[in-house]
């Protein structure tokens, strides 16, 4: 029956995504992404702690059954030459390789893999299958393991089956409850639409579209026909290089992995993608969540369209052996069309027996292939360099593979501190972030006494500690106060960090922290502390902020000093300060910033208005302080903007006046991550709850939960 036919229904709730009302305000900020992943959408409760479940998870049962799981084939998708190991590979791979470097997101560590629209990215057709095979294990361990955790053990366990002496593995990825949806996926609103739409020039692999680590909305990393489906390896090399870098990769992670990825398993390309049902979000009822489902054939086996490409790239795809480079350097290659019209390259006059055997019939051989990115192992010179090393050196070639692939799905874990379980490596590795815990056992009101008589201004101890804290990202859990690396390269020489005063503040607490013996890294949280609670005197608000001890100084030789370049702040709108003027605007540049801090909005409002009214912007500007007791925590910035009194106008670049409408004195100046708080309705909303006048005390008290919170980031004391 049609539609039209159908009998009416009252229906007043907007009950499908595209059917929303934020078209009708279409500069509204998405303050929806500081609130996702409420605990309203957690079905385990507001009290489930997975760290207490994981205590009570027998790992080596868990191990077992993961290990058998490989080799039981199941007839609604058989395993290929009977192991599920490559599909259970390419599903960890394409859970952590969404990691991007420059902002953190994306990465494994949230199992966002199971929901739209990263579940139906053409690049993880039929991944959906592998969680459904994973389901029994699942359903048998239950809370003690998390989805997250499962998907990327499971690679791990696929390789180890295969053969593969693996590097290690960490339990502790809690599970998310719907798509992370501050994750930027392009400007593309057609899969895979032409790479060029996300390039400035395609000829500059370092021209795409920032932060992504893709080339098409759809791919994970690069188009296997080569760039825009044009085959041209050293070009495609060029792209390779762009998009793995992103993922924090340099070029010997880059060639192993790739060499790692396509020893095992084999691309399905069997078949017209044209005979495949709709992406699992876009089909119907009965099959949603299930997609790219094939009813014109047999659709399984050697049957299976997955990609256009066809084939597997070694020898023994069960396996973990040299096999990749034997072949690689073994033949030459020549392009060539897969069965779905595809651009692969086969290899010219192969032997016999170095052909793959048919996943279902072994009495039937095909060729191997490489993809565009395989054959850029050996056509661009730096990366044929170290796959002549790998070729000769297969050992070598096995430790460097199984230390990427730990880096691959461990990057967004967050600091070791965070791990868990009997397989978690001993040594510590740069790209960790190590920092080793300091002391705890000072005496702190001394300290905090001490910071106090320094002779350091409120404004001084306040910006450094939030200078300090603010790097934290919660995407992949970097930066923050722990470690003080605000006294190391690269970052006590940015200029957001205004070096100048921050000489000035370190050469004053780094002395008081040797005579107490705490580390730096408390001492100027302390300083913070001592900072924040000056100000809320002032204001009539006596404050005792809690304090944990035990934050350690990280080393310069303990920093990945070029992985920190991402961290570096262009902006602050805490502290009201551009470095720049950038294409977007300063209020999405805020949010965007909250979001990775791990703020609430009515967080982000109480800290940014109670820092403008202590007076701690960068370099001593006055916009935003709408206040005659700078130095005070008071509600002054929330009284003045809320205030019907003032007129706003454009006086500049991001700068406004606000006029006094009786005597036309302008009173106060101000940009626009000040006025948005007016301006906005939700945040205004928030701004008017601190303005009223029974909120004196709501304010101080929520900014110093919001204080101690970002202080805290990132910090995990010793158990």
């Amino acid at each position: 029956m049609q539609d039209a036919a159908k009998c009416p229904v009252a229906h007043g709730a907007n009950t499908e995504a595209a059917g929303g009302n934020a078209a009708w305000w279409p500069k509204a900020l998405n303050l929806g992404i500081l609130h996702q992943h409420d605990t309203k959408t957690n079905p385990l409760g507001a009290d489930f702690d997975y760290r207490k479940e994981l205590e009570k998870l027998d790992i080596s049962a868990l191990k077992r059954d993961m290990h058998a799981l490989m080799t039981e084939s199941q007839p609604w998708w058989p395993a290929d030459w009977g192991h599920y190991g490559g599909l259970m590979i390419r599903m960890a791979w394409h859970s952590a390789g969404t990691y991007r470097i420059t902002d953190g997101r994306g990465g494994a560590g949230t199992g966002n893999q199971r929901f739209a629209p990263l579940n139906s990215f053409p690049d993880n057709a039929n991944l959906d299958k592998a969680r459904r095979l994973l389901w029994p294990i699942k359903r048998k361990y239950g809370n003690r393991v998390s989805w997250a955790d499962l998907m990327i053990l499971a690679g791990t366990i696929a390789y180890e089956s295969m053969g593969l002496k693996t590097f290690g593995f960490s339990f502790g990825r809690p599970d998310i409850w719907h798509p992370e949806e501050d994750i930027y996926w392009g400007s593309e609103t057609k899969w895979l639409a032409p790479s060029d739409q996300r390039y400035a020039d395609l000829n500059d692999a370092s021209t795409m579209e920032s932060p992504l680590a893709a080339v098409q909305m759809g791919l994970i990393y690069v188009n296997p026909e080569g760039v825009n489906g044009v085959s041209d390896p050293l070009k495609t090399a060029a792209h390779v290089r762009e998009t793995f870098a992103r993922m924090a990769m340099n070029d010997e992670e880059t060639v192993a992995l790739t060499a790692g990825g396509h020893t095992v398993g084999k691309a399905h390309g069997n078949g017209s993608a044209a005979r495949l049902g709709p992406a699992p979000e876009a089909a119907d009822i009965t099959e949603q969540g299930l997609g790219w489902m094939n009813h014109t054939t047999r659709a399984i086996g050697r049957d299976t369209v997955t990609s256009g490409i066809e084939g597997a790239w070694t020898t023994h795809p069960t396996k973990w052996d040299n096999g990749y480079f034997t072949l690689l350097f073994g033949y030459e290659w020549e392009l060539k069309k897969s069965p779905a019209g595809a651009s692969q390259w086969e290899p010219i006059d192969i032997k016999e027996e170095d052909k793959p055997v048919d996943v279902e019939d072994p009495s039937i051989r095909y060729n191997p292939m490489m993809t565009d990115a395989d054959m850029a192992m050996i056509k661009d010179p730096a990366y044929r360099k170290i796959s002549e090393r790998f070729h000769k050196d297969p050992a070598y070639f096995d430790d460097v593979f199984a230390r990427a692939w730990f880096k691959l799905t461990h990057r967004d874990l967050g600091p070791k501190q965070r791990y868990y379980g009997p397989d978690v490596p001993k040594e510590d590795l740069i790209w960790q972030d190590p920092v080793a815990s300091g002391p705890a056992k000072y005496d702190v009101s001394a300290l905090k006494s001490r910071i106090d008589a320094s002779g350091l201004t409120t404004q001084e101890l306040v910006a450094t500690a939030w200078d300090s804290a603010r790097t934290y990202r919660g995407s992949d859990m970097r930066g923050g106060a722990n470690g003080a690396r605000i006294r190391l390269a690269p970052q006590r020489t940015w200029q957001g960090n205004e070096p100048e005063r921050l000489n000035k503040v370190l050469a004053v607490l780094e002395p008081i922290a040797k005579e107490f013996g705490a580390s730096v890294a408390d001492t100027i949280v302390l300083a913070g502390y001592v900072g924040v609670e000056r100000a809320a005197k002032a204001a009539g608000a006596p404050l005792d902020l809690p304090f944990t001890a035990g934050r350690g100084d990280a080393t310069a030789e303990q920093t990945d000093v070029a992985s920190f370049a991402p961290l570096e702040p262009i902006h602050d709108a805490f502290r009201n300060w551009l470095k720049e003027d950038y294409v977007v605007s300063p209020e999405e540049l805020m949010l965007d910033r909250a979001q990775l801090m791990g703020f609430t909005a009515p967080e982000a409002t109480v800290l940014l208005g109670g820092l403008r009214a202590i007076g701690v912007n960068h370099g001593g500007s006055k916009h935003g302080v709408f206040t005659a007791r700078e130095g005070a925590l008071t509600r002054d910035f929330f009284t003045t903007l809320t205030d019907m009194r003032f007129v706003w106008e454009p006086a500049g670049e991001n700068l406004y006046n606000l006029r006094d409408r009786q005597t036309g004195k302008v009173e106060h100046t101000a940009t626009r991550v000040d006025l948005v708080f007016g301006s906005n309705s939700i945040l205004r909303s928030y701004a008017e709850v601190y303005a009223q006048d029974d909120s004196s005390q709501k304010l101080v008290q929520d900014f110093a939960a919001a204080w101690v919170k970002i202080m805290n980031a990132g910090f995990y004391p010793a158990r």
